[in-house]
């Protein structure tokens, strides 16, 4: 008698079983995304190979990538990237995994950017705001700021796929430090966009594994009361944009009407919140006044 082969459909399961009993929300999705990434294969493509037999090679990377997920390490940050707007992203250790709520950030920076206008993203990370709306309006040109280098080397590889040529530029710098927005050049810009860190440090042992252990502290970490980073940035911005350009934060749960305080405490009017698709109180917008008062 021969003795049955391995199929794929066969590993599938195994590897759901594992996941499932790791504590994955949805096991059998996850191994089929990190299937498709062994066999280089789409959803439908995988389907008509799932009766073939397992080799023994991409069986064994499989299940190293099967041995991750189950220790919580994200699809995303296994695959090395992140769809986010519709283009994927390069992602990696120094930067924050995108999230889709995010995504409101780049409908509003669109909804207000006039044309041939400048964007200035602070914390830029992979770029994922920064370049997705660069990318929907050619007319418009930004620059992103990160104090971490390694995430300025992933935005600017993300850059030379997403929106390669002159448009964009990338500025390493602390906002921790005085004086920190003097060192960009150029004219103010017509928006200032933030995904800062707003975590409150006491609650960061609590979140999920997938992102206390993934993403970087340092875009996490938004000090006792998780409003250090946005302190600094309301404070720069008046100074940051033109007469009538706009702040737009993105904030965590509970945050935004205390950031809609900092911002109307430097003078931003036409302060309000914007949602996400859960209905959250996903970012904080308010306008420079169009003259100092």
């Amino acid at each position: 008698m021969t003795a049955h082969r391995q199929t794929w459909l066969d590993a599938l399961r195994h590897a759901a079983r594992r996941l499932g009993e790791a504590g994955i929300e949805a096991p059998l999705r996850d191994a089929r995304l990190l299937l498709g990434e062994v066999l280089g294969a789409d959803p439908a493509r995988l389907i008509l190979l799932e009766t073939d037999p397992a080799s023994e090679e991409d069986l064994h990377r499989f299940s190293e990538l099967v041995t991750r997920r189950a220790g919580g390490e994200p699809v995303s940050r296994i695959k090395g990237r992140r769809e986010f707007y519709g283009r994927p992203f390069e992602v990696g250790p120094g930067v924050l995994d995108p999230r889709p709520d995010t995504e409101v950030l780049v409908d509003a920076c669109l909804a207000r950017l006039p044309r041939g206008g400048r964007l200035l993203d602070l914390g830029v990370g992979s770029g994922c705001i920064l370049l997705s709306v660069l990318a929907e309006r050619p007319d418009a040109s930004g620059v992103g700021v990160d104090v971490s280098e390694s995430a300025l080397a992933m935005a600017q590889r993300n850059a030379q796929e997403i929106c390669p040529g002159e448009r964009v530029a990338f500025h390493l710098a602390d906002w921790a430090r005085k004086g920190w927005a003097q060192t960009l050049s150029g004219p103010p810009f017509d928006i200032v966009v933030s995904n800062p860190p707003y975590i409150p440090s006491a609650d960061i042992a609590d979140l999920d594994r997938e992102v206390r252990s993934f993403d970087p502290l340092l875009a996490l970490d938004g000090g006792r009361d998780g409003l250090d980073a946005y302190r600094r940035i309301v404070s720069a911005a008046p100074g940051l944009l033109c007469p009538g350009g706009w702040l737009i934060l993105e904030v965590g749960i509970g945050q935004a009407g205390d950031v809609t305080a900092l911002a109307a405490a430097v003078g931003f009017s036409d302060l309000g919140a914007l949602r996400d698709l859960t209905g959250r109180r996903r970012a904080v917008i308010g306008r420079r006044p169009e003259t100092r008062g």
